[in-house]
């Protein structure tokens, strides 16, 4: 291991002299690139991090872990009441609320456009999906009001579009109306808006709309059916067995799918993002070392005197070698440090005042979220210093190969 000695040699070394200003102004820029290749991937990797962990919260706040479903779509899930009851006391459910799904369009005093009615128990709901927590105006509680009218919470981009404010009454058109002699007729039912929720997912804030189970029932002209039961698991991650479990005890005419595989595209491509970034930033890395073995290089040659005359004093070949080791092993961990500084800073503040906007009608986000782990930064650092240690290796082989008397011959 490198002692006292080696590590002062080094740090002497490093230091700048009016005639080395050359190799002092390259171990500035290895620096300098070392820690531009860790800040840049620090920064990338919390983007990644941001955008999977907020879709992520966004999708299982929305839906459910576990859904179990028609298998071809028919009349809907009849008995739904009893194979509830028996889904609560699987392992690892911690809730079950039955939905019920269909394509309305809201007529708005501006505008009337598309949206998806979902009809929900306000008693069950809440365990599985904690959209309705995200209130702007009204609460979701108002579900459980009777009056003339049946409550609905509305989006915010689908209330703002539609120009429907609170406690406004709306219009529901179902394509799914009643049979008549003349073929089928659309079904229209009024409601009042009791809340408008927003959860910062601009798919959802636009385009879904909450009733009770038993409303969205008269509005889609069904009986007591459901197309849905939703269940919440205690472990995200366990949601495959619950689903086998299921759709074991539920029969061969229903089938249960998971959150891992509604979001399988998107997570897979965000996991390709990740590594492409990796790779490519690391390139960074690459030229740094390649700055440091440059350094190290010329250090070498400049100091051949200086090396000739510590081997003729009793100096160890391997202190040598050691001593140009920790050469590029100080210029990587001081570009590391500096870089790990300023890219949790960077993505701290950039998080925190929200500095790159985004159009949430494209993006979904209304802002870039970042969210670094403590985790990557332990990586990126090692892989750093790693690659600085490398560069080091053939220069500081050649120091060891300097034979003092052909150096001290004519001093």
């Amino acid at each position: 291991m490198p002692g006292g000695f080696e590590f002062f040699v080094a740090r002497r070394y490093l230091r700048a002299k009016r005639k080395q200003v050359v190799i002092s102004v390259v171990t500035a820029i290895s620096i300098i690139g070392v820690a531009a290749g860790v800040m840049a991937l620090i920064i990338a990797l919390a983007i990644n991090n941001g955008f999977r962990n907020t879709l992520q919260r966004t999708f299982l706040g929305a839906t459910a872990h576990v859904n179990l479903m028609e298998k071809e779509p028919g009349t809907g899930i009849v008995n739904w009441a009893p194979l509830a009851e028996k889904l609560r006391k699987l392992p690892q459910v911690t809730g079950v609320a039955p939905t019920l799904y269909g394509e309305v369009f809201i007529a708005g005093p501006l505008r009337s456009r598309g949206a998806i009615l979902k009809g929900i128990d306000p008693d069950s709901a809440p365990q599985v999906n904690e959209m309705l927590r995200q209130m702007r105006e009204g609460s979701a509680a108002r579900l459980k009001e009777s009056g003339r009218f049946p409550p609905i919470i509305l989006g915010a981009r689908l209330a703002e579009e539609t120009g429907l404010l609170l406690n406004s009454v709306v219009t529901i058109v179902s394509p799914q109306g009643e049979l008549t002699p003349i073929g089928p007729r659309p079904k229209y039912q009024s409601f009042r808006v009791v809340g408008i929720f927003e959860s910062g997912f601009y798919e959802f804030d636009q385009a879904w709309a909450f009733t009770t189970l038993h409303a969205a029932q008269q509005a889609l002209s069904l009986g007591d059916v459901v197309n849905s039961i939703e269940m919440k698991v205690d472990d995200i991650y366990r949601a495959p067995e619950v689903a086998r479990a299921a759709e074991k005890m539920a029969g061969p005419e229903l089938a249960a799918t998971t959150w891992m595989e509604q979001q399988r595209q998107i997570m897979s491509a965000l996991r390709m993002e990740r590594a492409v970034t990796t790779i490519t930033i690391g390139l960074i890395e690459l030229v740094a070392a390649l700055n440091i073995f440059i350094t190290l290089v010329m250090m070498v040659m400049d100091k051949y005197r200086d090396i000739a005359v510590l081997i003729s004093m009793g100096g160890k070949r391997q202190q040598i070698r050691n001593i140009f080791i920790l050469q590029g092993v100080l210029i990587g961990a001081v570009g590391t440090v500096l870089g790990l500084i300023a890219g949790y800073s960077l993505s701290y503040l950039a998080d925190r005042y929200q500095w790159i906007r985004l159009d949430a009608q494209v993006y979904s986000f209304s802002f870039v979220p970042f969210e670094p782990r403590p985790l990557d930064g332990l990586w990126v650092a090692a892989i750093a210093i790693l690659i600085s240690f490398l560069a080091t290796i053939y220069p500081a082989h050649s120091a060891t190969r300097i034979a003092p008397a052909e150096v001290l011959r004519y001093e």
